[in-house]
């Protein structure tokens, strides 16, 4: 992402200009990612309520054009991620 954002200020392009991955992730596969790469087991409990937006509509195409694309999709993401947020989480546990 900061080299997308360090590409995109050195840039001449104009306009809003989506950083991102193109995967599409619903809610529930992204607490299955991510309880699978924690080891940890979650009931996912549906509420009725408001529901959002059912799709996206954008376009990586003005980030694509600077030569940018993710090095990383969900699932690696994430397992590069957790184990630094669960040793923050652990060391803010033994500051408490």
């Amino acid at each position: 992402m900061v080299d997308g954002i360090y590409r995109l200020v050195r840039s001449d392009l104009v306009g809003v200009v989506n950083i991102g991955c193109p995967q599409y992730v619903t809610v529930d596969e992204l607490v299955a990612v991510a309880s699978e790469v924690a080891g940890k087991r979650i009931n996912i409990r549906h509420v009725d309520g408001p529901v959002g937006v059912q799709s996206r509509n954008f376009s990586n195409a003005g980030i694509q054009s600077l030569g940018w694309s993710p090095k990383y999709f969900l699932k690696d993401g994430i397992a590069l991620t957790y184990p630094w947020i669960e040793s923050q989480v652990k060391r803010a546990g033994t500051n408490s």
